[in-house]
């Protein structure tokens, strides 16, 4: 297994050890986790078919037109 150094402030490693301490777990155990996590691609087949279906649905979307329909709806 390889070693990684991370710069993390002093406060956020503290409340990360408690938490780890509190889970029964290691801080590197929930770095790793959460690093998986995060690099896997995306897994479609968790999502619910609703939720499938509309992903990406607003790509590209401008959020002027989004704002623009809020106030006239709320006039």
């Amino acid at each position: 297994m390889a070693k990684l150094t991370l710069s993390v402030d002093d406060d956020v490693i503290a409340r990360a050890k408690r938490y780890a301490d509190d889970r029964g777990t290691s801080v590197s155990a929930i770095v790793e986790r959460m690093l998986d996590h995060i690099s896997r691609p995306p897994d479609d087949t968790k999502l619910t078919p609703m939720v499938a279906r509309l992903r990406g649905i607003a790509k590209g979307a401008d959020p002027e037109d989004y704002y623009r329909y809020l106030e006239r709806k709320y006039r």
